[in-house]
C-alpha cells in the first residue's frame, strides 16, 4: 500500500434548478435556447441529472427508466420531426440507489418503472443544456401536487447536490393553454402579474405566501389552473432550504413565450 493516501476528490456542490420548458418547438425558438445553453455553460459540471417534470405524476413516487433511458413523446398535433428528437443520456443506476435509501421510509414506498423514460418536459431542456447527452440522468415522478410535500421531498434529496447531482425541477412559471386561446396574441395579464408576484417572492423569500400561491398570489388560480407546472419548484426550494440558500436564489431567465412566463431560477 502507498505510503501517501490518496486523495479523495469531494464533488462540487451542485446548484439547484427551477426552469420553464417550453415545449418541443422551443429549439426553434430565436433566443430561448441559447439561454439555456449559457446557463449550464456557467454551471460546474454535473456527476448525473436528477430530473422532476410536470409531466409526471405517479404515487408512490417512482424511479423511471435506470439503465437505459427512452424518450416519451407525451404531446400531440406536433410536426412529425419533433417525435424524431432523440437524446442518448446514459442511465444513472448509482442515482437511482441513492435516491431510493434517501426516500424509503414507513409510509412513503418508491417504486421502479423500468419503461418510463424522460417527457418533454425532461429532455427538451436538456437538449439545449446538455446536448453531447454525456452526464447520466434520472427522472422521477411527483407523487403529489401539495407544495409541502414536494418541498419534504426536496429537502430530503439535498444530500446528492453535495455528490455532485444537479437537481432540477422542470415546469412553467405560468401555464393556461386554455385561457391563451382567448388573448389574441401578446402577454395576458394574469401572466404578467404572476410572474411579477412570483419573482418578489422568490426575491424575498417568502415560502409561506410560495407555498400558498393559489390564495397569496394575483391571478394565481388562472396563472395555474393545474399546479402541476409550478409544483416542481417545490422540490427544487426543498433542496435548496436544507443548505440555506432560500435567500440566496436568483432568475437566470425570464421574460415569456406564446404568453406564459419563462421565468427559471437557481439556488446556490
Amino acid at each position: 500500500m502507498s505510503a501517501v493516501a490518496e486523495e479523495r476528490v469531494i464533488p462540487e456542490r451542485m446548484p439547484a434548478l427551477y426552469l420553464s420548458h417550453g415545449a418541443p418547438p422551443l429549439a426553434d425558438d430565436p433566443i430561448w435556447p441559447g439561454e439555456l445553453a449559457a446557463w449550464s455553460a456557467g454551471l460546474p459540471r454535473p456527476k448525473a441529472i436528477l430530473m422532476v417534470s410536470a409531466h409526471w405524476e405517479e404515487a408512490p413516487l417512482a424511479l423511471g427508466a435506470v439503465e437505459t433511458i427512452p424518450l416519451v413523446y407525451d404531446f400531440w398535433g406536433f410536426p412529425e420531426h419533433y417525435y424524431r428528437v432523440q437524446y442518448a443520456a446514459p442511465g444513472a443506476p448509482e442515482l437511482a440507489e441513492s435516491v431510493r435509501k434517501l426516500l424509503r421510509a414507513p409510509g412513503m414506498p418508491v417504486q421502479d418503472i423500468p419503461d418510463r423514460g424522460l417527457d418533454h418536459g425532461a429532455y427538451v431542456p436538456l437538449v439545449e443544456m446538455f446536448p453531447a447527452a454525456d452526464v447520466p440522468v434520472l427522472q422521477i415522478s411527483m407523487p403529489t401536487l401539495d407544495p409541502v410535500r414536494l418541498m419534504e421531498i426536496g429537502r430530503k434529496l439535498a444530500p446528492l447536490r453535495d455528490e455532485g447531482v444537479l437537481i432540477v425541477g422542470s415546469g412553467f412559471f405560468t401555464h393556461n393553454l386554455a385561457a391563451l386561446r382567448h388573448t389574441g396574441g401578446g402577454v395576458p395579464s394574469w401572466s404578467s402579474e404572476f410572474d411579477d408576484w412570483g419573482h418578489r417572492a422568490l426575491e424575498a423569500g417568502d415560502v409561506d405566501g410560495l407555498l400558498d400561491f393559489e390564495r397569496k398570489s394575483p391571478a394565481g388560480r388562472l396563472a395555474h389552473p393545474r399546479t402541476e407546472h409550478f409544483a416542481p419548484l417545490f422540490v427544487t426550494m426543498g433542496a435548496a432550504d436544507v443548505a440555506g440558500e432560500l435567500d440566496g436564489q436568483k432568475s437566470v431567465i425570464d421574460g415569456f413565450w406564446m404568453g406564459m412566463a419563462k421565468r427559471s431560477v437557481q439556488f446556490g
